[in-house]
């Protein structure tokens, strides 16, 4: 990736709804040349997907929680249940395999707290692969930003 991909990325992370001729504006290319590096960015992978971010709020979601599952065995197969169980939640945002104490760092938004609770108590808990949950819920948001920061270019 050279520096003209890398603006390209960078532009596209603010506004994805940039057209070619606005996105070589920006970074100092042809449009021409903007929509090759752009769909070859997206064929390769590095451009993932486009949408529109949505206000949690504004559609009824107002709680947002993280929760630490730690698994019941550490098997290959224990493993593989769980994810299947955590791909099948659409109220998962993200899924990290974490280090420390707990198994999996899940971060979830709901719509209230008896959502919450369902999820943890219905789903989660009664789970073959899970031994023990513990949650929290956000209090507020400082920071929400989906925006990578973008490496210097290399030389």
């Amino acid at each position: 990736m050279d520096p003209f991909d890398m603006r390209i990325l960078a532009a596209l992370q603010q506004d994805g709804r940039l057209t070619n001729n606005e996105l070589a504006e920006k970074v100092g290319l042809s449009a021409s040349q903007c929509s090759r590096r752009r769909q070859h960015l997206e064929a390769e992978g590095t451009i993932r997907a486009y949408h529109a971010a949505l206000e949690p709020a504004a559609i009824g979601l107002h709680v947002h929680a993280f929760v630490q599952v730690t698994l019941a065995t550490h098997s290959p197969d224990n493993a593989r249940r769980f994810q299947r169980l955590v791909e099948g939640l659409d109220e998962v945002l993200e899924a990290f395999a974490v280090t420390g104490e707990a198994d999996y760092l899940i971060r979830l938004v709901v719509p209230d707290l008896p959502a919450l609770a369902r999820i943890l108590n219905e789903v989660f808990l009664p789970h073959e692969s899970v031994a023990h949950v513990r949650s929290s819920i956000g209090l507020t948001c400082l920071k929400d930003s989906r925006i990578l920061p973008m490496p210097p270019p290399r030389a």
